[in-house]
């Protein structure tokens, strides 16, 4: 749906709220008090009523919009930007957009579809084979004092401004191509885990939960991949020159350019807080590119 058919499809407040019912009369409610699945909709209201226990619930309750006060045509669109375009958008151009007055609520409605991005893809498990390595992002701290400003800061791998991130890309062999310089590989989903270090057994705990464990993973000859074995069918570690990472590991480096250059265009500066929400939008849009 580009945005002239979106336009014409949700001209309003009431059919943006309408078609948002439709999809909430097609998942089902659910009664926050008994758990009871049968309800009426009281149409004066606007609210679902329990038929056991009569308790009433909202529209939004329970949903991705809960507890906002935004009317829903603004979600619709951010909702249908953040999704129908490769590109991403700062909450200051949406809020230009939408014509709001304030930036915190169009800031938190698209913190909270990010979030809600992660969850959907931490749904699926990657498999076949997964190129797994590490990747480090400019970002800042925004929770530190102003007076660490002026501490000496670490340069380069495990920088201060950095923030780790565990990239894993799933592939298959690409048989059919003969185009000269392509990858031996075709490039299928990809995940980003925001890591608080990378010692084994954190590297190996984020594999068990995020990869099947009928893969084959392709990495280099990190010492915290050691425990990759442990949860799935093939590990194959591989000593690599930096200059060759690019052979050995493609889509993995790849991907890591592509979030880097979204980010630092779009967002010029993340907060180390919120890296792992821009990342999940990231990764929902290269995983339905072609949905």
């Amino acid at each position: 749906m580009n945005l002239i058919k979106f336009i014409e499809a949700f001209p309003d407040e009431a059919s943006c709220r309408a078609k948002f019912k439709e999809f909430r009369d097609q998942q089902g409610i659910i009664c926050r008090k008994c758990g009871c699945t049968d309800h009426y909709w009281l149409q004066t209201i606007e609210k679902y009523q329990c038929k056991k226990c009569k308790t009433r619930t909202s529209l939004r309750s329970g949903t991705v919009m809960h507890a906002s006060n935004l009317p829903f045509r603004p979600w619709f669109i951010a909702l249908h930007l953040l999704t129908g375009t490769k590109k991403t958008f700062s909450a200051l151009e949406l809020q230009r957009q939408i014509g709001h007055k304030f930036y915190e609520p169009i800031w938190y409605m698209l913190q909270k579809i990010r979030m809600t991005m992660g969850s959907r893809d931490n749904q699926y498990p990657l498999d076949k084979i997964v190129e797994l390595d590490e990747g480090f992002f400019e970002s800042v701290d925004t929770d530190k004092d102003k007076d660490e400003k002026d501490e000496k800061k670490k340069r380069g791998r495990g920088s201060q401004k950095q923030s780790t991130v565990l990239v894993m890309a799933s592939t298959v062999h690409d048989f059919k191509s003969k185009k000269k310089y392509s990858k031996p590989t075709k490039f299928r989903y990809v995940r980003m885990l925001v890591m608080d270090n990378l010692k084994s057994e954190t590297v190996g705990k984020k594999v068990k939960e995020n990869i099947s464990e009928e893969s084959v993973v392709k990495t280099d000859n990190y010492t915290s991949y050691t425990r990759i074995k442990d949860h799935v069918w093939c590990h194959i570690p591989r000593k690599v020159k930096p200059e060759e990472a690019g052979k050995i590991l493609p889509w993995v480096h790849t991907m890591i350019a592509n979030a880097k250059r979204t980010m630092l265009g779009v967002h010029h500066m993340v907060s180390k807080k919120y890296a792992q929400t821009y990342l999940d939008e990231f990764c929902y849009k290269v995983n339905r590119r072609y949905f």
